[in-house]
């Protein structure tokens, strides 16, 4: 089990009073040293701007990495580009694709990559929602074109819907996407009507949903799904901001519900995958949700026992 991060992910500013802040990715880090001592980290590469262009479009690569702006500026009322910004979503892209490297050809099977910011809604063309680059999007294109693989499935148990890489992969169908998510919420996507080609599955939950409701979306519509597909690779886009605490949203999920989904992950993945699995940190707002969270899922992810 590997563990990707770098600190230029804590660099990026995205303003006082900010949900998505740099203390996110510190609670991550922090609590996963503290629980597992023994993992083997590595300092993020950068990604190129070739990995980059199979998912993205010029005009967004040259709108982050160009601009080099001298203050924070406001891609949307949400998303923030800051003077650091640029070098942390090379870095959080580039950890997906060392990750997805390292997955496939080194002598990990699994992998995961504490950094920021998040890329699930950034879609082909527009930095959103927090989002510049896509990193799961990145990493399942570098799987495909650079991997050679012809079925490679993105989990999304992030609380809002991943718009981003559904619109990526809508008429791909060597990737499969599936989320379970909050709805009504932002983005205001993911209904049950949208298949793209027949390889997107959502499943919109009510606010309160809980534990319950959650993990039957899973059993019974999303895993059997995955179970169909048969993935090479398993990409998890790990959002924890639909636990109680989460302050963004009302899913009322816990810690425990991260650990059965990847355990459920894990056992599909070992069938089909030969066990090949990595995650991206995603969102989760509360500091203590998302270290308990992160913990959970990595004890799961990788098989060691919280310290």
């Amino acid at each position: 089990m590997q563990a990707w991060t770098h600190p230029a992910c804590l660099a990026h500013d995205t303003g006082p009073g900010h949900a998505e802040r740099p203390e996110r990715l510190r609670a991550v880090l922090d609590a996963l040293h503290a629980a597992f001592p023994t993992l083997d980290w590595h300092e993020a590469p950068r990604a190129t701007r070739g990995q980059l262009l199979r998912v993205h479009t010029p005009e967004l690569l040259s709108t982050v990495l160009d601009t080099q702006p001298t203050s924070r500026v406001h891609l949307d009322p949400d998303t923030v580009l800051s003077p650091a910004s640029a070098e942390a979503a090379l870095r959080a892209a580039g950890a997906a694709v060392a990750a997805t490297e390292a997955v496939l050809h080194g002598d990990a099977k699994r992998a995961f990559c504490a950094v920021r910011p998040p890329g699930h809604h950034a879609t082909g063309d527009v930095a959103m929602g927090f989002c510049l680059f896509n990193s799961a999007a990145v990493a399942a294109a570098h799987a495909i074109e650079h991997g050679k693989l012809e079925r490679v499935a993105i989990i999304d148990f992030d609380v809002h819907h991943g718009n981003g890489t559904q619109a990526i992969f809508e008429h791909d169908t060597r990737v499969l996407y599936l989320s379970s998510h909050q709805s009504p919420l932002y983005p205001d996507t993911g209904y049950l009507e949208e298949r793209g080609d027949g390889n997107i599955f959502n499943a919109p939950l009510p606010p309160g949903s809980g534990s319950d409701r959650f993990r039957a979306a899973w059993r019974d519509r999303l895993l059997p799904a995955l179970e169909d597909f048969r993935p090479q690779l398993v990409i998890v886009s790990a959002g924890f901001d639909g636990h109680w605490r989460d302050p963004l949203a009302q899913l009322q999920l816990q810690a425990d519900d991260y650990a059965w989904l990847t355990n459920q992950l894990a056992t599909i993945a070992g069938r089909h995958a030969g066990g090949r699995m990595l995650s991206m940190l995603e969102g989760g707002y509360d500091l203590q949700a998302l270290a308990e969270c992160s913990v959970a899922h990595v004890a799961a992810l990788s098989g060691l026992q919280p310290a």
